[in-house]
């Protein structure tokens, strides 16, 4: 077993310069292969063989650089106080995480007003009210977190979630016109130049790190809590809806306007119904626990 071991490592840990020569090697034998008509001779197989194990080095040595880089890393953060503070104590880095996530969505709102009544546009003035809806319920939760602090209030937690909830669902509104006005005007969100991919990228992750927090915070029972992971969530969601409008109107062809305005409305609807389902759920979990919580205060 051991030797076996040993040969695994061996196999896919070997030295750092075989791994390097093993990527031009690797793109030699694909671009032979692709380039030059050779997908259906012996080589093919070959060169697919040689390219995979060739990613599975490199990704092999990239897992274990960003292991040693997280331990150096680490030391360095417990070295600074106010950063193993951010990483160590939840409480302090959801207040941080709200006061910045509310200093953008103001700012947002604001731009977007002006921008309204500047150009005389219904659609900067919609994307404004989103914006200050968003920033609303980020006040609340916020001013409850200062005033009482997490999971230390249950009845004052489930009515700032509720009340979430029910801003949610005046926000969903706003979206659908969102989406309206993007189907029937044919306007949407631009990006210039490769800024698109940089923000496809920081959608993806945005996503991803919003579903797995609504998760992850549930396990501290606080509402307060988990009505800003969901309100991260809604707010990804809008996100991605934006990037696909940018994508559709950046790469979509003009022949293709009937199929852009059908795509822009499934996944605005999958959207809105999706928020909306959110803030029925936290109004009607709120309302129910609300009802237990004052029963056993009443004991």
């Amino acid at each position: 077993m051991e030797q076996f071991k040993r040969l695994l490592r061996k196999l896919f840990f070997p030295k750092m310069w075989m791994t390097l020569l093993s990527i031009p090697v690797a793109a030699v034998l694909l671009i032979y292969t692709f380039a030059g008509g050779h997908k259906e001779d012996w080589i093919a197989i070959p060169a697919y063989v040689f390219s995979a194990y060739s990613l599975s080095l490199v990704c092999a040595r990239v897992g274990l650089l960003v292991g040693h880089a997280k331990e150096d890393a680490q030391l360095i953060i417990d070295k600074v106080p106010l950063a193993h503070r951010y990483f160590s104590d939840v409480s302090f880095k959801l207040h941080i995480s709200l006061y910045l996530s509310l200093g953008l969505n103001v700012i947002y709102a604001v731009m977007k007003f002006t921008f309204g009544l500047r150009y005389h546009s219904v659609w900067f003035g919609t994307l404004a009210v989103y914006y200050f809806l968003l920033a609303v319920m980020r006040f609340l939760l916020l001013h409850h977190a200062n005033r009482k602090g997490f999971g230390t209030d249950r009845i004052g937690e489930l009515q700032s979630y509720r009340l979430c909830g029910m801003i949610l669902m005046v926000m969903n509104i706003s979206l659908t016109g969102v989406v309206v006005l993007v189907i029937r005007k044919n306007e949407g969100f631009q990006y210039a130049g490769y800024l698109i991919y940089i923000m496809a990228m920081y959608a993806f992750y945005n996503i991803i790190t919003a579903v797995m927090n609504v998760v992850k915070y549930r396990k501290y029972r606080s509402p307060v809590m988990s009505a800003a992971k969901v309100v991260s969530l809604a707010a990804a969601l809008v996100f991605m809806l934006s990037l696909e409008t940018a994508m559709l109107t950046q790469f979509g062809s003009t022949d293709s306007e009937m199929s852009r305005r059908i795509m822009t409305a499934c996944t605005g609807a999958g959207v809105c119904t999706m928020i909306l389902a959110m803030a029925v759920y936290m109004i009607y979990h709120a309302t129910r626990e609300l009802k237990y919580a004052r029963m056993e205060e009443a004991k």
